[in-house]
C-alpha cells in the first residue's frame, strides 16, 4: 500500500506539535547487488526539537494514534 508523504503536513505526537519538513532517502547496496532505497522523515517541533523517524515507524504511529496527522480545512 503506498502512503501519500506527509511532508508539509502539521502532526500532533502525543502533546508535541510539529510540521514534517523533509524526506530523506538513503540508499545501501545489497549483497545481490541491488540498491535498496530507505525513506525517513524529518519533523521539527514547535518547541524547537527536530527528529528522524523511519517512514516504517511513522506509519506504525500513526496507525496506533500515537501520531496524528492534522487535516487541512476544506
Amino acid at each position: 500500500m503506498k502512503q501519500e508523504s506527509p511532508v508539509g503536513k502539521i502532526i500532533l505526537d502525543g502533546d508535541k506539535l510539529g510540521i514534517v519538513i523533509n524526506e530523506i532517502k538513503v540508499g545501501t547496496m545489497t549483497e545481490s547487488s541491488l540498491f535498496s532505497w530507505d525513506v525517513n522523515y524529518e519533523i521539527k517541533y514547535f518547541n524547537g526539537e527536530t527528529c528522524v523517524m523511519t517512514r516504517t515507524s511513522f506509519y506504525r504511529l500513526v496507525l496506533l494514534k500515537r501520531i496524528e496527522i492534522l487535516r487541512d480545512a476544506e
